[in-house]
């Protein structure tokens, strides 16, 4: 249990475990058969790697072990999910595909050299990670199901958290509590209306003969779905926003919308098919900038703000609630953490958010200067930090740290949901173990030797 915890409270981002060039070569082979799929020597290889890296464990066999049962619960999970028919939304698969993607070309430098990495083409990464991705959110689907309704009373987080010795409780680094004002320029109706005659005349063409598709690689300024042409895949109601999913509902197969607007900027849809109650569409965005002058209007105007509230002639709070434009006005600029729901943030999560503020050099209750950022919509915007609180560093412990020992806890509750399952659902599965981990120790699951 101690190592759970400790995992648990890391809180790492996830990476998929791309195949890079290495010295050493591993002989491939597969380790265990769970229904129709398989786990291999290289899966089990390349996610030992990475945890070596990044956490420097150094007891070989045992860490394999732990890592070949996750891969083996995955497996099962993706094999219930494929004996329900479970379905996943490819959208939503595309959309981290695309995350991914972004941060392996960043790695490796520029696309032309992801075969140096990665031994794969952008187009063949592309795939590799969809396949993944599906199965980790197929899997998760299934998880979900199985756990949704697993709940933990205060008495066993504290008694959760008695089960650990002092010394082996991880340390927490530094986190933040900051409130923002945000301003995100309007932008004029000359360049919205320089928006639609753009995309107007994409429909125009349209119907004139061109493909939709093509011009959607051309000119849609969605990064999820132009380079397949503008489709979406199949969607249901209530997965889109309320106007784009109106829009495409109406339409009838191969019949073009007209101009509709969203959050999100302009469109024209396309109906590819529909099927049932869910339906396939593509679509070209096109989205407004907000111009140069007007984002320096808001800078002149939050930094001449910043300055009334040093001078304490109104409150960060009245001056949030009265002139922000962000979410957080509401409760007085205060910031939540997208991540984990609550107020604190560590320094990477707070630097993706707002890249141009060094947050380890403020001290609380220092105001930053006017800063650009774009906002979770894609939107130009500029903004003011203040940092409300800083806690250092420190020894896990219940009174500090009670949301994350309070969902560590809740997992290991589901994680024996989960091994509870497991050994129900592996008497009607057909599971295969090679001789080499057979014996591993510490299996939770009493998996067929």
């Amino acid at each position: 249990m101690k190592k759970i915890f400790i995992l648990l409270l890391a809180s790492m981002p996830c990476w998929l475990f791309a195949q890079q060039n290495t010295n050493k070569q591993v002989v491939d082979g597969i380790v265990a058969v769970v229904g129709q799929t398989i786990i291999k020597t290289s899966d089990i290889e390349q996610a030992y790697a990475q945890i070596r890296l990044r956490q420097g464990l150094t007891n070989g066999y045992e860490e394999r072990c732990s890592l070949l049962e996750s891969m083996l619960i995955s497996k099962l999970l993706i094999h219930k999910g494929m004996v329900d028919s479970v379905e996943v939304n490819d959208d939503q698969v595309e959309e981290q595909v695309q995350y991914y993607l972004k941060m392996a070309v960043r790695q490796a430098g520029g696309k032309d050299k992801l075969r140096d990495m990665f031994q794969a083409s952008y187009d063949e990464l592309h795939d590799q990670y969809f396949d993944i991705l599906h199965d980790r959110i197929l899997s998760q689907q299934v998880e979900y199901q199985l756990t949704e309704n697993v709940k933990i009373t205060p008495a066993e987080v504290s008694e959760f958290f008695a089960n650990f010795d002092v010394d082996s409780l991880p340390e927490i680094p530094t986190q933040y509590e900051v409130s923002e004002i945000s301003i995100q320029p309007t932008i004029g109706e000359e360049e919205r209306e320089r928006v639609r005659m753009e995309l107007a005349e994409l429909r125009e063409r349209i119907i004139k003969g061109e493909k939709f598709s093509m011009l959607a690689k051309l000119y849609s300024q969605d990064p999820g779905s132009a380079s397949k042409g503008g489709e979406l895949g199949f969607f249901g109601r209530g997965e889109m926003v309320s106007e784009f999913e109106t829009a495409a509902f109406a339409l009838k197969p191969g019949e073009v919308s007209p101009i509709i607007e969203t959050q999100f900027g302009f469109h024209i849809l396309q109906l590819i098919e529909r099927r049932g109650n869910t339906v396939n569409a593509r679509h070209i965005l096109l989205q407004p900038k907000t111009s140069s002058e007007d984002l320096l209007r808001a800078r002149i105007f939050l930094d001449s703000l910043a300055t009334e509230i040093r001078a304490g002639h109104i409150t960060f709070e009245d001056a949030a609630q009265k002139y922000s434009d962000g979410a957080s006005k509401s409760q007085g600029g205060a910031v939540t953490n997208p991540a984990t729901g609550g107020y604190r943030f560590e320094k990477e999560t707070f630097a993706q958010l707002y890249p141009g503020i060094g947050i380890v050099a403020m001290e609380e209750g220092e105001i930053s200067n006017a800063t650009s950022y774009t906002t979770t919509d894609n939107k130009n915007a500029y903004c003011l930090i203040r940092l409300n609180k800083k806690h250092e560093a420190h020894r896990a412990n219940l009174t500090e740290d009670y949301d994350r020992i309070y969902n560590a806890a809740l997992q290991d509750a589901k994680t024996k949901k989960i091994v509870e399952w497991a050994n129900r659902m592996i008497r009607s599965t057909y599971i295969r173990i090679s001789d080499e981990y057979k014996n591993c120790p510490g299996f939770k699951v009493n998996w067929p030797r």
